[in-house]
This record gives structure tokens, sequence and C-alpha cells, in this order.
């Protein structure tokens, strides 16, 4: 069985006409979406929804899938980047008072949602 944190995710920001803050959801479960005004709190209330969508299958004694059965990535990754990138992005995130990681996950997503015609 597969842990909360196995699944993979999908972060992406809201337009200003879906409410603002970021969407998340998970490949894994079609139906299992949540929200947050920041990346922080939409992890959370993500890992919530999962709790209590998981726990609606179990209930319905319908089967849950193991982490990654939607054939997605990982969520996982390693990047080198110039040690001057590194020392402004420790900077930014010690600012903003998120960690390294978050700051990152929040600068991709937005980058992505300007891509993708969302901000």
């Amino acid at each position: 069985m597969s842990k909360l944190t196995d699944y993979p995710f999908e972060v992406r920001p809201l337009t200003a006409e879906d409410g603002g803050g970021f969407l998340i959801s998970y490949p894994d479960f079609s139906d299992c979406i949540s929200d947050g005004e920041t990346i922080e709190e939409a992890l959370h209330n993500g890992q919530d929804a999962l709790k209590q969508t998981i726990a609606a299958l179990k209930a319905r004694g319908l089967p849950i899938p193991l982490a990654n059965s939607g054939g997605v990535a990982s969520g996982k990754f390693v990047a080198r980047v110039p040690k001057t990138l590194h020392a402004q992005l420790t900077r930014s995130a010690k600012t903003e008072g998120v960690s390294l990681n978050t700051l990152v996950v929040s600068l991709i997503a937005q980058g992505l949602g300007r891509k993708e015609g969302h901000a």
C-alpha cells in the first residue's frame, strides 16, 4: 500500500477569474483536487483531500490506486544551478519565510501558469 507522500501531485496557479491562489490535483485520483491561497496552503489542503478520497474509496470497498499508477513522473528531480543563483534563491526563501523547495515549486508553478496563459 502506498503512503500519502508517495502520490504525485500537480500544482498550478489559478487565474483571477477562478478565484486566484493555487490548485492541487492528484493524477492517480481523477476526482481529488483542492486549492489554497498559497502553495503551502494548497499542499496542506491537498493532503487532507487525498486522505478523505482514500477513506471514501475504502468505505465503499473500492480499490485504492497505487502511487504512480497513472504513469506520471514521481514529482521529484534534482537540478544543479550556479552558486550565485542558489544564493539568490536561498535569500528569497528566507525573506518569504518558506523553504527553498517551496519557493522553487512556487516559481515553477507561476512560470508554467504564465506559459499556459493562466496568469
